[in-house]
């Protein structure tokens, strides 16, 4: 602190000297300038009035002397003006406080322009926030009458437009699933962003995102407006109260099986569509696409 005191106090002085030296040197120049003038003043008067050298020339009346004198003397009233009136007060310390305003004013209106930001920042968040669509978390699902779905981790029937109906729907989102129904699969399901739950803490699977809870494949799929659930029966169980819809197609027609999708619950579940489907040469059962919103 003692230092910083004595630099100060040695700033000052040093401003002050040559403050000092530049009024001096100001003043030096303006008694030039004094003298410079009586000199030429008095040339030019003798010439003029004494030597009758340029009697002809006048302006308004006034000779060619009279003119230059009167002109500088104006000049020399300015010089006198600048050095004992301006250059006094628009002196360093005057600089310096100008200099010091001039930096106040600018960090106020940084601060204001940075309250500015902030506010626009905190209502542009809100209002994102506001205009995200809900995300519609949907089970996609093809079950039996029974509500079989699958058994020793294999499908028990093959219906082409179903298949269909299940890549047009989840093509472009994320697939939740568990473990065992990804590895039913050939491989990760193409144009989709496969996302596995495993309790296995070192399971990698090759083009998928592993997790360990239902949770966090939520949270993963966050940015997604319509992530689907395909399976297998215990995540479906663990979906049922947190899902928006159901894309089911309902087969009709019994089959044993290991694996279950829970009942729908009319009271919690609302059908909103219904398309019937009758068996073919492609299709051996007859069966129904059944859409269901949460009521």
């Amino acid at each position: 602190m003692k230092d910083k005191s004595n630099s100060d106090i040695n700033q000052e002085q040093i401003e002050l000297l040559e403050n000092a030296q530049k009024r001096i040197k100001q003043k030096k120049r303006l008694y030039y300038h004094f003298i410079f003038f009586l000199f030429v003043s008095t040339i030019s008067l003798t010439l003029n009035y004494i030597f009758k050298i340029g009697k002809e020339l006048q302006f308004l009346d006034y000779s060619w002397s009279f003119w230059i004198v009167f002109l500088w003397f104006f000049l020399l009233i300015f010089h006198l003006f600048n050095v004992f009136v301006t250059n006094r007060l628009i002196n360093n310390s005057w600089i310096k406080n100008q200099k010091h305003n001039l930096i106040k004013i600018q960090r106020l209106k940084i601060e204001s322009l940075k309250k500015e930001m902030e506010i626009e920042t905190k209502i542009k968040a809100e209002s994102e926030l506001f205009n995200k669509k809900p995300q519609l978390i949907t089970i996609i699902v093809a079950a039996a009458e029974n509500n079989v779905i699958g058994n020793e981790n294999k499908l028990i029937w093959h219906l082409s437009d179903d298949l269909k109906r299940f890549k047009d729907l989840t093509k472009g989102h994320h697939v939740i699933m568990g473990r065992k129904t990804f590895e039913s699969m050939p491989k990760a399901l193409p144009n989709r962003t496969n996302v596995i739950i495993t309790r296995k803490k070192d399971y990698i699977a090759e083009n998928a995102i592993v997790v360990n809870s239902l949770e966090e494949a939520l949270k993963i799929s966050s940015d997604d407006p319509q992530p689907f659930i395909i399976g297998g029966g215990e995540i479906y169980k663990m979906s049922m109260n947190i899902s928006d819809k159901i894309e089911l197609t309902r087969i009709h027609h019994n089959f044993d099986g290991d694996t279950y999708f829970p009942e729908i619950d009319s009271k919690i579940w609302c059908e909103i569509n219904r398309t019937e489907k009758k068996k073919d040469d492609k299709h051996k059962y007859d069966y129904t696409f059944i859409t269901y919103e949460k009521i």
